[in-house]
């Protein structure tokens, strides 16, 4: 597949994405939707990195912006990279398992992303990005999906043998990294856990600063 047709075809993709109403009007898995759908996902023919986590909060949802929150912010400070350099296609695809926001459970809590988007879109995505050399799969739905069988059995554990998926690219060559969600409500595991910082960040950062090393 030639540069211009993987263009084409994304292109294609990105517009039916963005008209995607399936979990509003004809949910797979009832209760519909209860927001408007907004897809937000960022699919690139040339992006080196793959970020994919679970679904858009209320903010990025009422803005249209992925990680355009907190977590956004400490997830760019983890990568070591600018807001502008993060929002540009050539750099980062952003691939989360549910493209809209699920709306809140009974305890004001986030829903499961859903899971209509995997089934419909993401093994479409994926062979359109054969350039992707880094996939950052951002909590357990993500894990799930990227991993399958050879996820751990918490994500702890998945995290803690991060070295096993990143030395080891798949069969599509391809290193995974799995991590937590840069969500400030993880700092009590980041403080339990302090390998994270000390010797899986600073392993990402080496790798994406050989992916871009134009940037200042």
């Amino acid at each position: 597949m030639n540069k211009q047709t993987q263009q084409q075809l994304i292109t294609t993709l990105s517009h039916e994405i963005a008209q995607c109403r399936l979990c509003h009007d004809n949910p797979r898995y009832p209760p519909a939707m209860a927001m408007p759908p907004r897809p937000v996902c960022t699919v690139s023919a040339s992006a080196p990195i793959a970020i994919c986590g679970q679904a858009p909060g209320m903010r990025v949802y009422n803005t249209g912006i992925p990680f355009n929150d907190p977590s956004g912010d400490r997830l760019r400070q983890w990568l070591n990279v600018s807001r502008e350099s993060f929002y540009n296609p050539d750099h980062f695809a952003i691939i989360p398992m549910g493209f809209c926001f699920p709306g809140y459970d009974k305890s004001g809590g986030d829903l499961p992303p859903r899971r209509e988007c995997k089934e419909v879109w993401h093994d479409r995505i994926f062979p359109l990005m054969p350039q992707i050399k880094l996939v950052i799969v951002i909590g357990q739905y993500a894990q799930s999906y990227h991993l399958g069988k050879r996820r751990h059995k918490s994500l702890t554990e998945t995290v803690l043998h991060w070295r096993d998926f990143f030395e080891a690219p798949d069969e599509n060559g391809r290193r995974i990294l799995p991590i937590p969600h840069p969500s400030w409500r993880n700092s009590g595991w980041l403080k339990r856990n302090p390998w994270f910082e000390q010797d899986l960040l600073p392993e990402l950062q080496k790798l994406t600063a050989e992916l871009f090393p134009n940037l200042d």
